[in-house]
C-alpha cells in the first residue's frame, strides 16, 4: 500500500508570509504547481497559498445580501465574512491571502486517505508533516502518477 512518504515531493518550494503576491504567482506558474506552503522563519507551517487564493483577487467585490422582514434589514452574509473576502482581494503579501485552515497528513498516511481528503475538501495541495516539521507536499499530480504503469 502506497503512503504519503512514497509519493510526496520532498524538495518543497516554500514562501514566507511577507513574500509578495506577485512572487508567489511567479513561483506557481514557473514550477507548474497549484500551491505553496507558507512557513515562518523557523520553518513552521503557517498556511498555504494556492492558485485559488490568487484568482480570488480578480473576482467582483461581494455585495452583501439582505432580506426585509417587518421593515427590518436582515443580512444573509456576516460582516466578518465580507471583511475577510475584501482583505483577501486586497492582499499584497502571501500572509494576507493564504489559507490557514490546513489539512495535513503524515508520511504514513495511506494514498486512499489522501485522495479522499483531497476530494472531500476540494484541495489540490496537502502538506506532509513529520514531528511538526514540513517534510513534503502532495499534489494531485503526485496522485495521478500512481495510476501510471511503472
Amino acid at each position: 500500500m502506497l503512503k504519503a512518504g512514497d509519493i510526496m515531493t520532498k524538495e518543497v518550494i516554500v514562501v514566507h508570509p511577507e513574500t509578495e503576491i506577485v512572487q508567489a504567482a511567479r513561483l506557481l506558474l514557473e514550477h507548474h504547481i497549484n500551491g505553496l506552503p507558507v512557513v515562518d522563519q523557523q520553518g513552521r507551517l503557517e498556511g498555504i497559498i494556492c492558485q485559488d487564493d490568487l484568482v480570488t483577487q480578480q473576482k467582483k467585490i461581494p455585495i452583501p445580501s439582505y432580506f426585509i422582514l417587518l421593515d427590518s434589514l436582515i443580512p444573509l452574509t456576516s460582516q466578518k465574512d465580507i471583511e475577510k473576502a475584501l482583505k483577501k482581494m486586497a492582499a499584497v503579501t502571501v500572509g494576507e491571502a493564504m489559507s490557514t485552515d490546513l489539512i495535513t497528513v503524515s508520511p504514513d498516511t495511506e494514498l486512499e486517505e489522501i485522495a479522499t481528503l483531497m476530494v472531500k475538501h476540494n484541495i489540490h495541495t496537502v502538506p506532509v508533516i513529520d514531528e511538526g516539521k514540513l517534510v513534503g507536499v502532495i499534489g494531485k499530480e503526485d496522485i495521478l502518477k500512481t495510476i501510471m504503469p511503472a
